[in-house]
């Protein structure tokens, strides 16, 4: 039971600091909340959700603005490039 309730609450701060990052206006402190997000899922061994995971570099662990990241399609994948440490993610492109 307690193990249960402590996965809603991280869920709950996960979702909170991926907010806090979007309406923030330093990049520092957007990278200190996602860095914060990926302890507590680390902790309780907790996979970051989808929509939050394409917000940040799998590499460098610096959140998504409009200046440091570049999208692309490529064969049937999306291709997200950070211009901070230079290395890409793709991801299947869904069938919508």
């Amino acid at each position: 039971m307690k193990r249960q309730k402590d996965i809603e609450i991280s869920k709950e701060r996960i979702k909170i600091l991926f907010e806090q990052a979007e309406k923030t206006k330093s990049q520092q402190l957007a990278n200190k909340y996602v860095q914060t997000a990926r302890k507590i899922a680390m902790k309780l061994n907790l996979r970051i959700p989808r929509e939050y995971k394409r917000k940040f570099c799998k590499h460098c662990y610096k959140y998504f603005r409009n200046k440091n990241y570049r999208v692309r399609t490529k064969n049937k994948k999306v291709v997200y490039y950070c211009l901070n440490c230079k290395k890409y993610m793709r991801f299947p492109l869904s069938k919508r």
